[in-house]
């Protein structure tokens, strides 16, 4: 051991300092400055479980290559004026958490804007297609708001390839109910970083949904803070990893007004070598959040060798007035028991290990509750499957 006078001087390595885990979750730095967040190296607490070795592309701070990325709208109605930074809502729920969310702030001049109005209610859903361009790199933000008591579903979708930063910045006026679906079906070279952050208001009502079964390396923040009490918070997850990829979501939610409540429940199904999935999921109920509920699931399910799923549940409480709060998360191998019991009753045996991946499936599918995701998704699962018998 040595002994420093205080006039002795030492070099603290940044790299090292900067793998040093927050106190707290409410530490996290945010800011809208690139310069605060230099290029990750992978030793950091929120990036040490993403390859970050094959991101260097999103990480460059570089504009929009030209025809990098079409977006369609289906219904012009809520289509409102792109809004640049700071104007309107745009900055009032999300302020960049890492590096690729600050580039996709930095590389979206204008952020398309999508306005539900106040006391409506949308019997459509509202689509969103983004559709990448192979071997180009783009950023996107995107500002959702609902107006006081409005009612409505927005559906994202993400197609094609390319190298995509994204933010999705959602506002839920006082007393609305606005579900948003996130589906990542993009091709198996595409790259997506992205932080989705919502602000629900007093006595409202907000549900995100991740579906990612496409992309090479797909990584999604899903944040949740509260504009007052009563607010309510559903996040919804399902993955399906195959060989090569990285699906990795991050979730936190923030209880920072009082009575206010949160449900987290993500699963996801891994089957091929080096498929890899990653589920970390924080929540903070602050000294004033008193009289909330939490709850956190997340379930992974190993249809093969080789795959990997890490599951990082984290609760942090500053008061004990509380209703109620807790977590809980497992990952285990495909039960031959139950594939043995469906055989033994003559169901071949690709049927049966559908049946069981379904029923695994089945709790979050149901709480989606959408016709226009839970169809396709189903569909999509069942594509998987065929597509890995022969792991």
């Amino acid at each position: 051991m040595s002994l420093l006078t205080p006039d002795a001087k030492t070099h603290v390595d940044p790299a090292a300092q900067a793998s040093v885990p927050d106190k707290s979750r409410a530490e996290r730095k945010t800011s809208f400055d690139v310069a605060d967040f230099p290029v990750p190296h992978g030793r950091e607490e929120d990036w040490r479980f993403t390859p970050v070795d094959r991101l260097t592309g999103l990480f460059a701070d570089e504009p929009t290559a030209d025809d990098a990325v079409t977006v369609e709208v289906s219904d012009q109605s809520v289509l409102a004026e792109p809004l640049a930074a700071g104007e309107g809502a745009r900055g009032t729920a999300l302020v960049p958490g890492d590096r690729a969310s600050v580039l996709a702030h930095a590389g979206s001049p204008k952020a398309l804007h999508l306005k539900l109005a106040a006391d409506t209610e949308y019997d459509e859903p509202v689509r969103v297609v983004v559709h990448g361009n192979a071997g180009k790199r783009s950023n996107g933000h995107v500002v959702i708001e609902a107006g006081v008591h409005a009612k409505g579903l927005v559906i994202l979708e993400h197609t094609g390839s390319g190298e995509h930063t994204a933010n999705v910045e959602v506002v839920v006026g006082d007393g609305a109910h606005l579900t948003v679906v996130s589906l990542q079906q993009w091709d198996d070279d595409a790259l997506h970083l992205a932080q989705h952050e919502a602000l629900v208001g007093r006595d409202a009502t907000y549900r995100h949904i991740a579906v990612t079964l496409g992309g090479k390396v797909v990584r999604i923040n899903s944040n949740v803070k509260y504009d007052g009490p009563g607010g309510d918070a559903t996040l919804l997850g399902v993955y399906f990893a195959d060989a090569g990829q990285h699906l990795e979501h991050r979730t936190f939610i923030d209880h920072n007004a009082a009575r206010t409540k949160s449900l987290v429940t993500y699963k996801g199904a891994l089957q091929g070598d080096s498929a890899h999935s990653v589920w970390v999921g924080d929540v903070l109920i602050r000294a004033e959040a008193e009289g909330i509920e939490t709850y956190e699931l997340n379930r992974n399910l190993v249809l093969t060798d080789g795959a990997r799923a890490d599951s990082v549940p984290n609760l942090e409480i500053e008061t004990g007035e509380i209703a109620g709060a807790g977590h809980a998360s497992s990952t285990g191998r495909f039960d031959d028991e139950q594939l043995f019991y469906l055989q033994a009753r003559g169901i071949p045996e690709p049927e049966a290990r559908r049946l069981v991946v379904r029923g695994f499936f089945a709790d979050v599918i149901s709480k989606i509750g959408v016709p226009a995701v839970v169809d396709p998704l189903m569909e999509a699962i069942d594509a998987e499957l065929a597509s890995g018998a022969n792991v």
